[in-house]
């Protein structure tokens, strides 16, 4: 009694899938290497063809990424204090134009007010150059004259009035009025004129 050939089947299938194996590695392979190539490629290509445009969107599509809630809430705050401090930027920038335009107006101002007391400095100069002419002329006139008219004359005015042109006067044609004035108003035009300088030190 015979056994079948049981051990030269096995050997066969085993010999029939070492075959497949190898086929299958071959496959791989030559796909990885194709793939490798492929890539290669296309990479290639991708660089050859980056323009500012493809840069452009890849920073839009960045910065449209998901970002984690505490980074985000550090940038809104980030944002809004910028945004506080541009806005004090441009509030301080209105003011120092405003001091600006302030300070050229009180320039303007200010010439204006300096050249005006000039202007009155000027105008109170000539009136009392003109007052003191007239004075001096009136005070010729008083002593040309004859000492009794002059003295009816002074009679009239006021003690402090008369005691000034009667200071101004050359002391004998003073002396000739006082002579032919009243009692009384010689006394009052004397003490008007030694009231003058009694204030003066005397050392």
């Amino acid at each position: 009694m015979t056994t079948p050939p049981q051990p030269r089947r096995r050997r066969g299938a085993r010999a029939g899938r070492g075959a497949l194996v190898v086929i299958a590695g071959l496959l791989v392979g030559s796909a990885m290497l194709r793939m490798g190539h492929d890539a290669g490629q296309v990479l290639a290509r991708s660089d050859a063809s980056i323009d500012v445009s493809s840069l452009d969107a890849v920073q839009t599509a960045a910065s449209t990424c998901d970002v984690a809630p505490d980074l985000q809430l550090m940038l809104d705050r980030f944002q809004t204090r910028e945004a506080h401090i541009e806005a004090q930027e441009a509030a301080m920038a209105e003011r120092m134009q405003a001091l600006k335009l302030a300070d050229r107006e009180v320039e303007r101002k200010l010439t204006r007010l300096v050249a005006a007391e000039e202007a009155l400095r000027t105008t109170i100069a000539l009136a009392d150059n003109a007052a003191e002419g007239d004075i001096a002329r009136l005070t010729k006139v008083y002593e040309s004259m004859k000492p009794k008219n002059a003295a009816a004359l002074f009679e009239e005015m006021n003690a402090e009035f008369a005691a000034g042109f009667l200071g101004r006067m050359r002391p004998e044609a003073a002396a000739g009025i006082m002579a032919n004035l009243t009692p009384g108003s010689a006394h009052r035009f004397s003490v008007v004129l030694a009231g003058r300088n009694a204030g003066v030190p005397t050392e």
